[in-house]
């Protein structure tokens, strides 16, 4: 079975783009506005755990994501076209 690597991707940056901005707010909510402490900071630039820092998280990982899930899909349907070949040459 084969993936649709544009629905993938799709799915992928949206469920992390998501996923980054909840977290900042859950962070903000249980910790108050920290712009130092978070991991997030490293991976994207402009980051920080602020309001405004949810958003641009989100548009990060929502393109960071997006991009993993496109090489994921495509690699997986190429591995899934090699082996069928290699089953049906058998």
């Amino acid at each position: 079975m084969k993936l649709n690597v544009k629905a993938f991707a799709l799915a992928c940056g949206l469920l992390w783009g998501l996923g980054v901005f909840f977290l900042t707010w859950w962070l903000i909510l249980l910790e108050g506005n920290n712009p130092a402490g978070c991991f997030l900071n490293r991976m994207y630039p402009s980051y920080t755990m602020t309001p405004i820092g949810s958003i641009i998280g989100a548009v990060w990982g929502f393109f960071d994501a997006g991009i993993g899930g496109l090489i994921f899909a495509w690699l997986y349907n190429l591995l899934v076209d090699k082996c069928s070949k290699e089953k049906t040459a058998q």
